[in-house]
């Protein structure tokens, strides 16, 4: 199937099973603002248990806090927001549309890189294990000319961004050719800044009001609060003050589904440390971090590391951990040195000292940063994505059906098991409520007695449901049940009194906390 044909069909499973909906649909929408629905509502909140228990349960020396998404507006000055947030965005005057620079030049670069892919496929395909996969791409000849299309691209693309040269960055959209994806022409206008910070007032009447933001990202808070935190916590360094909260964004290319929106929800953990020890740190939580996503069991190949091309005013060091997802390789989660720019820019402008006493050095200073900063959105969009799975199976009758499933890991399934009795009468109705009953005080149980017993496996597969519960006229007999298995259909049988301990089992997010 082709990887837009995919998405596409992500897209519309995540509406009619209740994970994603438009916002405010019935009034046409609103545009890059999206709802999540009954199951997404489950799955988000699983996500965000996962990660805060990584950080905050699995670590002595990290703490949460949730500061408040209204912030004093010289927060923003202080941290650059205000003179250095700002996205290279150009036009194209035929459809009237606006596009990021840098968007459209990585998406040019992804395209050249996807022509070598599809040539080292097609070898591999035809050479079989004989293929030399190093070998040929130093020494075939359409891979090396694209490579080398690829190199000078990239060259000039980093440069540009590292000088802030938005001239440039237009040269190379002409330079390559690249066409507006509407209207199909390069009639381009210059490239500018535009920020993406919106703005409201606060106060009760218009000469009392003041400007101010709502926060576009939540790291601020967690700055503001270091002194507070580390004094009343008596937190001695290195140590971390965890955060999940919403951020907002004025994106003007806010596209493919809830990966980039203009209001968004972020975990990040900001990792304070000694001068001199960051870049050691850097790669520490570089590991952790990228053992974290692949615990969840999605394939080590679908992950990479990549390295920023311009660093922000205030890191070191910075790269992203991408996932594959159907449109590409893309940023699920940065992690940034960020030295000690954040609390000296606070210091400077509240007047108040920012700064750590270390006892054992007998001397004050600004501790350096250690970010790690994921978009729970992008998270949910991902494992969503790696989930999704369309099955050929074969019927008894020589013919096949396509069953659509959601592999979600159990842990993160928004619902755990589905109860359901072969048929609505006999007492089994009676028996099915009164499981259900006993066990969803520990887990999200559902009742459904809705359809045929296939059509209710196919439904619970496709909502991502690991295991079902069927109750039949055996059960009244021997106090057995089935218990079906959504990612191999295997069934077996087990008392009703069992099942308590093997879905706990199954389920419960301790397991995946133990791979970290």
């Amino acid at each position: 199937m082709a990887q837009e044909d995919l998405f596409r069909k992500l897209v519309a499973h995540c509406k009619e099973y209740g994970y994603v909906f438009p916002s405010s649909e019935i009034y046409d929408g609103l545009s890059a603002v999206y709802d999540y629905g009954q199951y997404g509502a489950e799955l988000k909140n699983n996500i965000k248990k996962y990660w805060w228990d990584s950080m905050v349960l699995l670590h002595e020396n990290i703490v949460g806090i949730d500061a408040a998404i209204f912030m004093h507006p010289t927060t923003w000055k202080a941290s650059g927001h205000v003179d250095a947030f700002n996205d290279p965005l150009i036009d194209n005057k035929d459809s009237k549309k606006r596009y990021r620079a840098d968007v459209l030049i990585e998406e040019h670069m992804a395209k050249i890189e996807e022509k070598i892919t599809k040539e080292v496929d097609k070898a591999k395909e035809k050479f079989g294990e004989a293929f030399d996969e190093k070998k040929f791409r130093e020494t075939n000849p359409r891979v090396l000319a694209n490579q080398a299309k690829l190199d000078e691209v990239h060259t000039r693309f980093a440069k540009a961004l590292n000088d802030s040269n938005l001239a440039e960055l237009k040269q190379i959209i002409i330079d390559n050719e690249i066409v507006c994806p509407i209207s199909g022409t390069r009639n381009w206008t210059d490239v500018r800044q535009f920020n993406l910070m919106f703005s409201t007032e606060i106060g009760s009447t218009a000469d009392g009001s003041m400007k101010i933001f709502l926060r576009p990202e939540t790291a601020q808070g967690i700055f503001v609060n270091f002194l507070n935190v580390q004094k009343t916590g008596r937190m001695k360094l290195p140590f971390g003050i965890a955060q999940i909260g919403k951020a907002f964004r004025n994106e003007i290319v806010a596209r493919q589904f809830i990966f980039r929106m203009r209001e968004f929800e972020q975990m990040e953990m900001q990792f304070f440390v000694q001068p001199g020890t960051e870049l050691d740190w850097f790669r520490h939580w570089k590991e952790l971090r990228m053992k974290w996503h692949q615990a969840l069991g999605f394939g080590a190949e679908n992950y990479r590391f990549h390295d920023h091309e311009k660093l922000a005013h205030y890191a070191n060091a910075a790269c992203d951990i991408e996932y594959k997802f159907p449109f590409g390789f893309k940023e699920v989660e940065g992690i940034h040195s960020r030295t000690d720019f954040d609390l000296k820019q606070h210091q400077q402008y509240s007047g108040k000292k920012m700064q750590y006493f270390d006892p054992e050095r007998n001397e004050s200073y600004v501790p350096f940063v250690i970010e790690t900063s994921i978009g729970v959105d992008r998270m949910f969009l991902q494992i969503i994505s790696a989930a999704y799975c369309e099955e050929e199976l074969k019927k008894e009758d020589g013919t096949t059906d396509t069953r659509v499933v959601l592999r979600l890991p159990s842990y993160l399934a928004p619902v755990k098991l589905a109860v359901m009795p072969l048929v609505k009468k006999d007492g089994l109705p009676e028996i099915a409520e009164k499981i259900v009953h006993d066990l969803k005080f520990d887990f999200n149980c559902q009742y459904d007695d809705k359809d045929s017993i296939g059509r209710r496996y196919r439904r619970q597969d496709a909502i991502g449901t690991p295991y079902c519960i069927t109750i039949d006229h055996q059960t009244i007999e021997d106090q057995t049940v089935t218990i079906r298995y959504r990612d191999t259909m295997a069934q077996e049988r087990v008392k009703i009194g069992q099942l308590k301990d093997i879905i706990a089992e199954k389920v419960n997010i301790r397991s995946l906390l133990k791979k970290l």
